[in-house]
């Protein structure tokens, strides 16, 4: 270590000369961090001049250097939508569709002959080993028959058989399978939904042959899941009532006639609860499942309701338990499924006697997409998402209607 300069060590109370920059920087740095830094000698405590400023390297500062700009030209062009939301995109798109509709209409004209299809270049599908659908009576019952073969169930291999008071029934089965095109559409579950709809009525109805004695494992299956859709219906699930003190809440916003989200599900959820009540479970209260006070969680119905609701559903025909399974599930309402199932089956006419019929497919709908309807009214359609779901939901509750439906004989 550099020893420190004589006149700094002195005996001398005054301070010392000041030293000069030039002189400082010259300095090892051991001597300028000891004259930044506080003395003590014989006991007696010596500050430096420099006790206000401490050093840590003495290297040149050095500016910040700007990085110079590389682009040239102008900026880049404005990002473009998707090819696939484009309005030239979507024509072409749906001019291929109809093109592929028409050689499948081709490969069907010319199904069951040795002529060449119209457009060579179409896909060659396998056709189909039936040329003609046909209904027959045998033995008391509907058969749908595909030429001389009679339509069976796809796993038990039983023959589906309707009953005669299911006309409408075993003619839109028919046209579902004259619509299809090759066999291998008929292994495809969207292309035959009453088909599947069908089965599984003549499933349960064969575990209820099996089991005379009490529900068997479909059964009880179906009845266990359709009761979890009681504590959530989408009928009993309404909006938090209009907020006074804050005018811009979602619960505030009205419609062109002056009434909230809450109102109209209360009306749709009144029309179907009353009439449940009073024809199909007389003296049961049926109350909303979501409390004023906003909380998400769902109160249970009062004690005894869930009891009466099951009992009813355990003891529903073959084919109206399929039913109700098949509309809970489009609609995500227990409640709206019975109300429909009631007013059409065939079992039940004794309940609308001299009544015209007022809950079709298109109310039943209605009540169950009321929040849709109005959050779609308020911000929008999705194309290919809200418009498809539409026709779905009123494609299977249409099922429903004929396998309940009936002439009654």
């Amino acid at each position: 270590m550099h020893p420190l300069p004589r006149q700094l060590l002195s005996s001398s109370r005054s301070h010392p000369p000041p030293l000069s920059s030039d002189r400082f920087a010259n300095m090892a740095p051991a001597t300028r961090l000891c004259l930044t830094l506080p003395l003590r000698a014989a006991g007696r405590r010596r500050t430096s001049a420099f006790t206000s400023t401490r050093t840590i390297h003495n290297n040149p500062p050095k500016p910040a250097k700007v990085v110079p700009v590389y682009g040239t030209g102008p900026p880049p062009e404005p990002p473009t939508p998707a090819a696939e939301y484009a309005v030239e995109e979507r024509l072409a798109r749906r001019k291929r569709q109809a093109e592929m509709l028409r050689q499948a209409r081709d490969i069907r004209k010319n199904n069951g002959n040795n002529s060449k299809p119209a457009d060579p270049n179409a896909p060659v599908l396998k056709r189909r080993f039936w040329k003609d659908v046909s209904i027959k009576e045998v033995v008391g019952t509907y058969q749908i028959h595909l030429d001389s073969r009679p339509l069976r169930h796809p796993t038990t291999k039983s023959i589906i058989r309707i009953p005669l008071s299911k006309p409408q029934l075993a003619h839109a089965l028919a046209v579902e399978w004259d619509q299809l095109l090759s066999a291998q559409e008929a292994t495809k579950q969207h292309l035959i939904p009453l088909t599947s709809l069908v089965c599984r009525a003549v499933d349960i109805g064969a575990e209820d042959a099996a089991h005379p004695g009490g529900p068997g494992p479909i059964r009880e299956s179906i009845v266990t899941g359709m009761m979890r859709y009681l504590d959530t219906d989408s009928l009993l699930c309404w909006a938090p009532p209009a907020d006074s003190t804050d005018p811009h809440a979602p619960s505030s916003y009205l419609n062109d006639e002056g009434k909230s989200l809450r109102d109209l599900q209360e009306e749709a959820a009144g029309g179907v609860v009353g009439w449940l009540t009073s024809k199909v479970w007389p003296g049961v209260n049926i109350v909303p499942v979501l409390e004023d006070s906003g909380s998400i969680l769902p109160r249970k119905q009062e004690p005894g309701v869930r009891e009466v609701v099951q009992g009813w559903v355990l003891g529903l025909s073959c084919w109206e338990l399929a039913g109700i399974e098949r509309a809970t599930l489009a609609g995500k309402s227990l409640l709206t499924a019975a109300r429909l199932v009631c007013e059409w089956s065939e079992e039940r006419q004794d309940l609308t006697q001299g009544e015209e019929r007022k809950f079709g497919v298109e109310e039943a709908a209605r009540v169950v997409s009321v929040e849709v309807e109005w959050q779609t009214r308020r911000w929008g359609e999705v194309e290919d998402t809200h418009d498809v779901e539409k026709e779905d939901l009123r494609r299977q509750l249409g099922s429903v209607i004929l396998l309940v439906g009936g002439t009654g004989r």
